[in-house]
């Protein structure tokens, strides 16, 4: 168990020592909870940070459970298993679609301000949340870092459920993480204070880096 989001950017920091002072590696917090531990892992290892904007699309009558994800411009991650056992109707993917593009927008408006996006073609980017139980809002963001680009794409993480981890694995050019459990109801029970990061705790980090 971590003792807070803090501890575990420490963590996977140790883990990822051998990118430290690299000149072509990024780390990009997935907002906003996985922007503290990445801005941990980019102090510890001297390296460029940034943050991700990324929405859940949830199933009709259950929005925790995450049908697809939106990230930055035009990506889009769906969840095919969900689309086709609850059989979601397309006017709801465009609705929700829709939606959740304009909330990830005006979100990434509010955090970024004027600040353009650190590049990401050919680098390295250390993709980093503070626990992945679906794999939707992960996906939804590698989407467009493979849009991007990107040379290739680590994720860190604390805590990744091991269904998940399997199931993700193959996308990833490689995964990091401290603990792979079998069961994993939320991700808060593997911290001691999981307390909810509030948007202007990401714009003050944001304000204090160098993008």
């Amino acid at each position: 168990m971590f003792k807070d989001r803090i501890e575990a950017g420490d963590k996977l920091s140790d883990e990822l020592v051998s990118f430290k002072d690299s000149k072509d590696t990024v780390v990009l917090g997935i907002t906003r909870g996985g922007v503290i531990v990445a801005d941990r892992i980019s102090k510890r290892l001297n390296l460029p940070l940034d943050i991700i904007v990324v929405k859940k699309i949830g199933a009709p009558f259950n929005p925790e459970l995450a049908i697809g994800a939106v990230g930055p411009g035009k990506s889009v991650y769906w969840e095919e298993r969900f689309l086709e056992e609850l059989n979601i109707p397309g006017d709801y993917k465009k609705q929700m679609l829709a939606i959740k593009r304009r909330e990830a927008r005006k979100l990434e408006k509010y955090l970024l301000g004027k600040r353009k996006a650190l590049p990401v073609k050919n680098k390295t980017v250390i993709l980093v949340d503070d626990g992945v139980a679906t794999g939707a809002t992960v996906l939804g963001a590698l989407s467009y870092l493979r849009a991007q680009n990107a040379k290739e794409v680590i994720l860190a993480a604390p805590v990744i459920a091991k269904d998940t981890y399997d199931k993700i694995v193959k996308y990833f050019d490689s995964i990091v993480a401290i603990y792979v459990p079998f069961e994993l109801n939320a991700v808060g029970q593997f911290y001691q204070k999981f307390t909810q990061v509030e948007n202007e705790e990401v714009k003050d980090i944001i304000r204090k880096t160098k993008l």
